[in-house]
């Protein structure tokens, strides 16, 4: 077996701690078990949230595992925040701070614990960044099991998803839904346990940490109540067993050509805008220097091949059916644009653990096309520059919307603004929306704009309008949208300058965007600004917003 317990022997094995010993007796250890490896069990089940309310059964599954192959596995919790849930309300300011409200508290048990390896369960979009930067923090054997994802909802025929209950509120507010078929929608999207389905920041997230190689094969397309997925929570133990042995740490598997890998999968399957703090966060993790730009540099020569939803027809339910990432993995390695060499969790390379996946049939199925012809030639992810985000923003051009907008400000600070002004009137065809006051520090938390974005398609303004803000998106958005603009308003960023009736220009061509107002009546206003008070004063968004870096540095809170 080899010496597995590098760090719970510290607690078991001392003679100088006979008070933890005593305590394992007390949780039904025996003497011959302090000598085992211990195997911390994170799940981030809870029952407030289908994305995350199985995540304790497979928990279990798991620990039953690792007590088969020997080990000590202990079940320990950490939180979750539904963002289907919190979007569009104060409460989404909480979703980006639990990602790193996660990750200190699977350190903080795991270091106090000591213990030897690490699996994480997560479900939505927060849990698994959260999970993979305190894998990376802890430098443990660690692996993630991906909670998984929910079937579609169905309605009068029509395939159904969480974002469909947004954009239903659009047509509502348009008058071209009725109150019937609005709860109808409403009632169905979501069946069951499971994260949403379509390539939104929980699949991005999982598909891309699978390409990292700290997931097994097929974790990502595993839907959360299947049978492959109970098998994947048992394998889960087994790897693990070897990762102690061979001490395979995340620090072998998370590279800078692993994190290339998972970026290049993040552009092919057309995934979401958080990836793009979250990877950075993580990568910041173990020491690797990635940022924005390297986003830009993958998405230049990495086309969208994945007719995935929210731009596009497919869920994960029909990447499943047609081999899942795994089999799209093989094909991008086909093309030469994949690490095979790199290492993975199985304690194989990459290419290893393709070698026996069957090849993309592009005659019998149309969720991912060949890179010859496929749905955008360059990455829909393009890091925008210019006066108005001097340090980056990122954008989501999925080429339907087109590649260029210019349009006047339609300022609104803050979500619930635009909202009114989609009902009202203010918001007209032409215009670029603007939302600001919601960046890290300003709401406090980064909050999603997906209620704004669902309304304006919803509203049928999905085409004729563009959206900047400070904030961020769910992966569940799309039309003509720019966010993560840094510096952000309430820390004096340009966007903080923007009136009504400013031009602006966006140019996902030229990775521009510019407020065309001269540089001395900038500076005028400027001078006339001054820092809006702190909307956090005490508690956990007081704390995010005195710690958080910006957006471009990946919202990371403990540099």
């Amino acid at each position: 077996m080899g010496i597995l317990n590098r760090y719970s022997r510290t607690l078991t094995q001392d003679p100088t701690q006979p008070a933890a010993q005593a305590m394992y007796h007390a949780i039904g250890l025996t003497e011959d078990d302090l000598a085992k490896a211990q195997v911390g069990i994170a799940s981030m089940g809870y029952e407030g949230n289908p994305c995350n309310m199985h995540l304790n059964g497979l928990a279990d599954r798991i620990r039953d595992g690792v007590r088969e192959e020997g080990l000590v596995g202990l079940v320990f919790h950490t939180i979750g925040v539904s963002d289907g849930m919190a979007n569009g309300t104060p409460g989404m300011r909480y979703s980006l701070v639990s990602r790193d409200v996660i990750a200190d508290s699977i350190e903080t048990v795991c270091g106090a614990q000591y213990y030897d390896g690490l699996i994480a369960v997560p479900g939505c979009d927060k849990n698994m960044p959260g999970s993979l930067i305190a894998m990376g923090r802890l430098d443990r054997p660690s692996i993630m099991v991906y909670g998984g994802t929910i079937a579609p909802g169905h309605w009068k025929g029509e395939d159904l998803n969480i974002i469909s209950a947004f954009e239903a509120l659009g047509r509502k507010i348009a008058g071209t839904l009725d109150e019937a078929d609005f709860k109808g929608i409403v009632r169905n999207a979501c069946p069951g346990a499971g994260a949403c389905g379509g390539m939104y920041t929980a699949n991005t997230m999982a598909s891309a940490i699978e390409a990292l190689g700290m997931s097994l094969p097929y974790s990502s397309s595993n839907p959360a109540l299947s049978s492959e997925k109970q098998a994947e929570c048992r394998e889960a133990a087994r790897v693990m067993h070897q990762l102690l042995e061979q001490d395979i740490r995340p620090s072998r598997i998370m590279t800078r050509e692993a994190f290339d890998n998972a970026l290049t999968v993040i552009i092919a399957l057309g995934g979401s805008t958080n990836a793009v703090i979250h990877f950075i966060a993580i990568a910041r993790a173990v020491g690797i220097p990635l940022t924005q730009d390297d986003f830009q540099r993958i998405s230049d020569k990495v086309p969208v091949i994945g007719d995935l939803k929210p731009s596009g027809k497919y869920l994960m339910e029909d990447l499943h059916r047609i081999g899942g990432v795994p089999a799209v993995m093989k094909y991008l390695l086909g093309k030469g644009l994949l690490h095979g060499h790199c290492l993975t969790v199985t304690g194989r390379t990459l290419a290893e653990n393709l070698a026996e996946v069957p090849d993309l049939d592009f005659d019998t199925q149309k969720v991912i096309l060949p890179v010859e012809a496929p749905v955008k030639t360059t990455g829909h992810l393009q890091i925008l520059y210019g006066n108005l985000a001097p340090q980056g923003s990122v954008a989501k051009i999925s080429g339907k919307e087109g590649e260029r907008f210019s349009g006047p400000a339609r300022v609104f600070d803050g979500e619930e603004q635009l909202i009114e002004g989609i009902g009202n009137g203010r918001v007209r065809a032409g215009d670029v929306v603007v939302i600001r006051h919601v960046g890290p520090r300003g709401a406090p938390g980064m909050p999603e704009m997906l209620k704004p974005t669902s309304a304006i398609i919803g509203a049928g303004l999905g085409k004729s309008v563009a959206l900047i803000t400070d904030g961020r998106f769910s992966g569940g958005t799309h039309g003509f949208v720019v966010g993560h603009i840094t510096p952000e308003a309430c820390e004096g960023g340009t966007i903080a300058l923007v009136h009504d009736n400013d031009v602006i220009e966006v140019d996902a061509v030229n990775n521009r965007i510019v407020l065309h107002v001269p540089e001395a009546e900038l500076e005028a206003r400027r001078q006339a600004w001054t820092k809006p008070a702190p909307k956090a004063t005490r508690g956990i968004l007081y704390k995010y917003a005195q710690t958080v870096r910006t957006a471009a540095e990946g919202c990371v809170t403990d540099e």
